[in-house]
């Protein structure tokens, strides 16, 4: 879906290195911590969100590995979790419904409704923007730095 990441790349590292590496640990990204633990042949890091009195969108994380020869092919794939996408969507869902209320009044209005289109069709941009930039700045950085965290450890 829209929040959904996944990323691949290839590791000199065995599965069971990788496994060894991650499993059971703690990883802190901006004060949160998520854990790492084994569920059905693949890693899952979960955030421990107890002591967050914020709100904040954040990720469950998966990882699946694929031997390939000598090399292991790892995929991270990231989602939100299913308490957290009400808002997101409920934001994006208004934005559209302003965004086709715009279009329809510069279409069908003429120029009657000329003010009034540009208005609703700037706040409908607007409010997109600041969930975006809100977005990038809190889930998908967690994602990133999850990523990065995952690649640091598979390297050999």
């Amino acid at each position: 879906m829209l929040f959904s990441r996944t990323y691949k790349y290839q590791s000199n590292m065995e599965i069971g290195d990788i496994k060894s590496k991650l499993l059971g640990k703690h990883v802190t990204v901006h004060n949160l911590d998520f854990e790492v633990f084994e569920k059905d042949r693949m890693l899952k890091i979960i955030p421990h969100d107890e002591q967050n009195d914020s709100f904040k969108t954040l990720p469950i994380t998966h990882i699946e590995f694929n031997g390939k020869g000598n090399a292991t092919q790892v995929i991270v794939s990231s989602k939100m979790r299913k308490i957290d996408k009400g808002g997101p969507l409920i934001v994006m869902t208004f934005c559209v419904f302003m965004l086709v209320a715009a279009i329809l009044f510069m279409v069908l209005g003429k120029s009657d409704y000329e003010y009034f289109t540009y208005v609703l069709l700037g706040l409908s941009l607007g409010m997109f923007a600041l969930l975006w930039i809100r977005l990038e700045s809190g889930y998908f950085d967690y994602i990133r730095k999850l990523r990065d965290y995952i690649k640091l450890q598979s390297i050999a």
